[in-house]
């Protein structure tokens, strides 16, 4: 009996002193994430580059009013051009829409120190587009197509769409097939890094949408005018990967 009663202690000692140990170890306080800015550093960012200090520049266009936060892309087309040409306008700048160091100056002394988040803003992606592997979204009211991986955005296009008579169909689709040098049978125009999603539907590089914007529209295609991007995810994207095409 004296015996059980020794081990009992023992156990309830050992237990206290656990107890002691558990209640006095430090325990480290949750790590936060570091806050990063926009960047102030001047990158001569010009018409038709894709990089981040064109989305530095139209991070700081949303911020001083000329450009939508759907639009933070980082590619410098028609629409970073007249955002920049209004910021201009309302700044007694010379309205040529180029990015001297004048006029970024003056942007970032309007705009000062801008927070990035980690959300994406106003953009609505289609609960179809969020998958586990790679999917092309594609959104008709913003006029942008998502290159994802895993739910995830990872690069960001200009896109236009069919003309009245020759609409893009939305919906869910996938790659059927894909071109590198595709040439329409039907128009006899050169449609580079076609990924086909819809008989003869495809996303495929524009030239016309590169140099007109969005004066044109196609026969119905998802047209891309940034020609670096079309190709590096034409060399993505495979067969059977998703298509989505929706307004949000």
């Amino acid at each position: 009996m004296k015996k059980v009663i020794r081990l009992l202690l023992g156990v309830v000692t050992a237990t206290a002193l656990v107890g002691v140990a558990s209640g006095t170890e430090p325990v480290a306080a949750p790590a936060q994430a570091a806050t990063s800015y926009v960047s102030t550093t001047y990158t001569a960012p010009k018409k038709g580059q894709t990089n981040s200090g064109v989305k530095a520049l139209q991070r700081r266009l949303v911020k001083a009013k000329t450009l939508g936060p759907a639009y933070v892309t980082s590619y410098f087309g028609d629409l970073t051009e007249s955002a920049v040409k209004k910021f201009q306008r309302n700044n007694g700048l010379t309205a040529n829409g180029r990015v001297s160091r004048t006029t970024w100056n003056k942007l970032v002394a309007k705009t000062g120190k801008i927070k990035i988040g980690s959300s994406n803003g106003s953009v609505k992606i289609d609960r179809r587009c969020k998958v586990s592997g790679r999917s092309l979204c594609i959104d008709k009211r913003t006029d942008k197509l998502y290159y994802m991986k895993n739910s995830k955005i990872i690069r960001t296009y200009d896109a236009r769409f069919g003309c009245a008579a020759t609409r893009t169909r939305e919906g869910q689709f996938s790659v059927l097939w894909k071109s590198r040098h595709h040439v329409s049978s039907i128009y006899h125009t050169p449609m580079p890094y076609a990924m086909f999603f819809s008989g003869g539907q495809a996303v495929h590089y524009s030239a016309d949408f590169a140099a007109r914007g969005y004066a044109g529209c196609s026969h119905g295609c998802v047209n891309i005018r940034n020609k670096a991007g079309i190709a590096w995810i034409f060399d993505q994207v495979r067969t059977g990967d998703r298509v989505v095409v929706y307004r949000s």
